[in-house]
């Protein structure tokens, strides 16, 4: 069954070319790097088109696995390490990361 790694983004200090700053690095630095990552089947980074409660997210991307034991192995690879020591550099602080599983019905 599919799994998807969920990447929630909160909105950067430094007001809109903060923000602007970020997903001009994110797209262009991070998301190749997490192209890379072995048994990544898919990606799909959307901005937060509007914010009615809770945490101020401005971004996410969904990253779909096979299955846990390929989100696993994507996880522990050297891509993935490089991937977010990046991020490290470029969203410190911003980042909410969560695994989702369907639940059967």
């Amino acid at each position: 069954m599919p799994v998807t790694l969920l990447a929630l983004y909160k909105r950067p200090e430094g007001g809109d070319e903060a923000l602007e700053t970020l997903k001009r690095r994110y797209h262009n630095e991070h998301m190749p790097l997490i192209e890379r990552v072995p048994g990544l089947r898919s990606s799909l980074t959307e901005n937060v088109a509007r914010h009615y409660a809770g945490d101020d997210i401005v971004m996410l991307t969904r990253m779909i696995f096979d299955d846990s034991a390929a989100l696993d192995a994507g996880m522990a690879s050297e891509e993935m390490k490089a991937a977010g020591r990046n991020l490290r550099e470029i969203a410190p602080g911003l980042l909410t990361l969560v695994a989702l599983e369907e639940e059967p019905a």
